[in-house]
């Protein structure tokens, strides 16, 4: 079988899958879950942004270079003038009057000098980039611009008034507002806030999570072997989520046995992460115990399985109270299916925990027709040309191979995409820049 059989195969098994499976209770109105649907994919991801956006923030003061990533919780208004004196744009001659100029004996005027003496009419100084302007000064003349002869300075072209002079307040005046609360700290910000005199700065710290990977069938080092299969996950999901702004706390390996849901009930009551990450357990088998532990937990579920493929076993819960409380997200334990959990849920939730604006939306046409899922949405691991969302084989739940070597992926609608039909792109974090860590 060829590689595209393969794949024609996988999807075909699939959506074979989906036809049968789908809302088994529906006829039986007495069954426990009868009635249950998966959410749809946007309402998936509008219910993680209103659960991250209903918890009360927490703020901290941090020097500026721990600042980096985070979010101003307080406005950044200027604590000066900038520049908070006339300066000079270029290197050349401050000069008073009409020329020529007699030019002054002696250094001239350097950046970051005691205050300069006045200019008397008709004379010139040399002076640096950025030093203070000598009182009285008309205009300063780039060197290229000019021209000595003896002890007298010449203009090569007209000199107007206040030309290359950055005048006091030109950027900004004591008290203006430079940005206002909820603006993401950037290596730009971190700049300007230096420039208008802060040393720290009042910041939304990055929500803090814990990972917990459940299964006794993963390997942490060697080749799969005998039935066990190399835990993948582990080391994708701490840098995933660095990337996104959040600040892992701890990656723990939990068994499928009666200890490892102890532990798990354990680590989703006392932990003190913002989010928990679950790997797998999301779904209904012999040992998949997330479900039970969350029930025993009190906790109330936002999204208990979404209309999306891969992933569709995923889950948000809130644990505790709705403002101070924590969550979890339950990411399915195939790899792509992960993935697609993590941007669904995890990464809008992250976003509005830390206080960030949500990624803007926007669409690319896709090259070729992209087959769809009867029902759901599917994400489809694409590469972005300049003019084209390039569908990546390889895009099995199991499978991370075409989603190392993409852009994004493409949000498919329920029964495919035709050729050139714009697709909505979800980035991937170190493509599109993430979080400064």
């Amino acid at each position: 079988m060829t590689p595209t059989d393969a794949d024609h195969a996988l999807r075909a098994l699939d959506e074979a899958l989906a036809l049968v499976s789908r809302d088994p209770h529906a006829a039986d109105p007495h069954a426990a879950d009868a009635g249950h649907r998966a959410t749809a994919w946007p309402r998936a991801r509008e219910a993680a942004v209103r659960a991250g956006s209903g918890i009360r923030p927490r703020t901290h003061l941090v020097p500026l270079g721990d600042a980096l990533g985070e979010v101003l919780a307080q406005s950044l208004d200027a604590l000066t003038d900038l520049p908070s004196f006339d300066s000079s744009a270029m290197d050349g001659w401050a000069v008073a009057g009409p020329g020529p100029w007699t030019i002054r004996t002696g250094s001239g005027v350097l950046a970051g000098s005691e205050r300069p003496e006045p200019l008397a009419d008709g004379e010139a100084v040399r002076i640096a980039t950025g030093a203070r302007i000598p009182a009285d000064t008309t205009a300063v003349i780039r060197t290229e611009h000019s021209r000595e002869s003896g002890t007298q300075l010449h203009a090569d072209r007209a000199v107007l008034t206040g030309q290359d002079i950055r005048p006091r307040g030109q950027e900004c005046r004591s008290g203006d507002l430079l940005l206002p609360a909820g603006s993401l700290v950037t290596p730009a910000v971190l700049g300007l806030a230096a420039a208008a005199g802060y040393d720290e700065l009042t910041t939304r710290p990055r929500p803090r999570v814990e990972i917990l990977v459940l299964g006794d069938e993963l390997l942490t080092e060697g080749r799969p072997h005998d039935g066990l299969i190399r835990d993948a996950l582990s080391p994708m999901l701490g840098p995933w989520l660095t990337r996104l702004g959040a600040e892992v706390t701890a990656t723990r390996r939990l068994g499928d046995d009666p200890a490892g849901a102890k532990a798990l009930l354990t680590a989703v009551t006392d932990s003190d992460a913002d989010l928990v990450i679950t790997t797998g357990g999301t779904a209904s088998g012999p040992v998949d115990h997330v479900h039970p532990v969350l029930r025993e937990a009190g906790a109330e579920l936002l999204v208990d399985g979404v209309a999306v493929r891969p992933g569709h076993p995923m889950l948000l819960a809130r644990l505790g109270d709705r403002t101070d409380g924590r969550h979890l997200v339950g990411l399915p334990g195939n790899p792509l299916a992960a993935v697609s959990a993590l941007l669904t849920l995890a990464e809008p939730l992250l976003r509005a925990l830390a206080g960030r604006r949500q990624r803007p939306r926007y669409t690319v046409p896709v090259q070729g027709d992209v087959p769809g899922h009867p029902y759901d949405t599917r994400l489809v691991p694409v590469l972005l040309t300049d003019e084209h969302a390039v569908p990546l084989r390889y895009n099995g739940p199991a499978m991370l191979r075409g989603v190392a070597a993409a852009d994004g992926l493409a949000v498919v609608p329920p029964h495919g995409a035709r050729d050139g039909q714009d697709l909505e792109i979800l980035d991937l974090p170190w493509v599109s820049g993430g979080c400064f860590t």
